[in-house]
């Protein structure tokens, strides 16, 4: 392992912490590196990055390895927000951390390591990657041991030559165990809160935001039969499923049920919203999606039962493939899913194994 020079992109977090840690501690030729990839309003109030910098070098410190600042703040806006834009204008609903991971941290990033003389890089991602055991030279990505914290959602782009240069050391750790290991080591990072969303909004309100980018165009809420119900701010800022911030709940229309966007209708400015969970206009059969990718650039056999998830937090729901193509993948499942929204990503598991998967591009 002396050898062996391992780049970690140090966050600032815990996980990444403890990566460094834990790769030192194996023997590697561990470096650290902090990426800023972001500069618009960059300021105290929403965006963390002047401490992140601060707590990552102190942990650096702490460790004994060298770190380096790099900005991909650039790369970032051509390859990953400039998509999240046109996404949102589109009336779809993107999911920017899963092209940062395949566009910035393992593709820029992973670049710049080699620039340094890096034999690997790591991260402090919550997933596993291995070796095929029966197909020598190709690899595998594979679920965390915590599922609550499983991240191989958000890693289903990667290829076999990202995968071939990556570790993953949080893998086979709870999180709890991940933070005590920073306690023991005196880490500065080993009580700090986990950040949470996307990385260029964090906390600031996602709404005045998003229409500093794009044009704000209100219309009408309809329920499916056209009975005028309320005004929305624009589709942009709703997504399929969402309960929150219809302001419609006390309305005439109303029988107690609570109210949620099923529709969107992009030619007339229409939000298309129903009452009730269960509505049958948020539960459906399959999906479509396109951009498909599959980590071990072969495609998964059709007619053979898998699991999916059309969204982070979801339970794998076993499905099967029933159509396949260069760029697209009909999916159907055992039960209706509930809420199949544009623009997130399917992404396909067998058993433990990530497979790949692409952008939903409607459901069926």
């Amino acid at each position: 392992m002396k050898n062996k020079r391992v780049v970690v992109g140090l966050s600032g977090g815990v996980d990444s912490s403890v990566t460094a840690l834990l790769l030192k501690q194996q023997g590697y030729d561990v470096v650290g590196l902090f990426m800023k990839n972001w500069e618009d309003d960059d300021t105290d109030e929403y965006c963390s990055s002047k401490q992140d910098l601060i707590d990552a070098v102190s942990v650096a410190d702490k460790i004994g390895i060298e770190i380096e600042a790099v900005n991909f703040s650039k790369e970032y806006k051509e390859r990953v927000f400039q998509n999240f834009l046109d996404e949102y204008q589109a009336g779809r609903t993107p999911n920017p951390d899963i092209l940062c991971n395949a566009e910035i941290k393992f593709k820029a990033f992973l670049d710049h390591a080699m620039g340094l003389g890096a034999d690997l890089i790591a991260t402090g991602h919550y997933a596993q990657v291995r070796e095929n055991p029966f197909e020598a030279g190709e690899y595998q990505l594979l679920k965390a041991e915590d599922g609550s914290k499983d991240q191989s959602y958000f890693l289903h782009r990667l290829n076999q030559a990202q995968l071939s240069k990556t570790l993953f050391p949080l893998g086979h750790l709870l999180k709890r165990d991940v933070r005590e290991i920073a306690r023991e080591a005196g880490l500065a990072t080993s009580e700090k809160k986990d950040s949470t969303g996307i990385c260029f909004i964090g906390e600031r309100p996602f709404q005045e935001f998003l229409s500093r980018y794009l044009p704000r165009e209100p219309g009408e809420m309809k329920t499916p039969d056209g009975k005028v119900v309320g005004k929305h701010d624009g589709l942009m800022y709703y997504t399929l499923g969402q309960r929150q911030g219809l302001k419609i709940g006390g309305s005439k229309e109303s029988n107690g049920e609570p109210w949620f966007v099923a529709q969107k209708d992009m030619k007339n400015n229409v939000l298309i919203v129903v009452q009730g969970h269960e509505h049958p206009l948020l539960l459906n059969d399959g999906l479509q999606a396109g951009q498909v990718h599959w980590i071990s650039g072969k495609p998964p056999k059709t007619n053979w039962v898998y699991a999916a998830k059309t969204r982070y937090r979801q339970p794998d729901a076993p499905c099967e493939i029933e159509r396949l193509g260069d760029d697209f993948v009909e999916i159907k499942f055992g039960q209706k899913q509930w809420a199949i929204t544009p623009g997130q990503s399917a992404v396909v598991y067998e058993s433990n194994v990530c497979l790949g998967g692409g952008i939903i591009t409607g459901a069926i």
